[in-house]
C-alpha cells in the first residue's frame, strides 16, 4: 500500500457562476494554448499545492476574506524570497 498522502479523497464544493466559468476559463486556455485538457481536479489541486508551497496556514484566519488576505501574503513572501534566491 502507498504512503497515507497517496491516497485520494473526494471533496465536494459549491461555486457560484463567476468561479465556474473562471475554472472553465483556465480549461480552455490550456486546451487551446497547448493542447492539454486540464481537469477542474487538475486546477484546484494545482492551487492547493500551490498553498501548501507557500506555508499558507489558517491561523487567524476568521473568513473567506482573511483567507485570501493571508493568501496574497504567502504569495508575495514566495516571490520576494524566489528574487531574493535569483540575485
Amino acid at each position: 500500500m502507498g504512503k497515507p498522502h497517496d491516497l485520494k479523497h473526494k471533496v465536494i464544493t459549491m461555486l457560484d457562476r463567476e468561479e465556474v466559468e473562471f475554472l472553465d476559463k483556465l480549461k480552455n486556455d490550456a486546451l487551446f494554448s497547448t493542447g492539454h485538457k486540464l481537469s477542474y481536479n487538475d486546477i484546484l489541486k494545482g492551487l492547493v499545492d500551490l498553498a501548501i508551497d507557500t506555508g499558507l496556514d489558517g491561523q487567524d484566519v476568521d473568513s473567506v476574506k482573511k483567507l485570501e488576505e493571508k493568501m496574497y501574503e504567502k504569495i508575495r513572501e514566495a516571490l520576494e524570497k524566489a528574487k531574493k534566491a535569483n540575485d
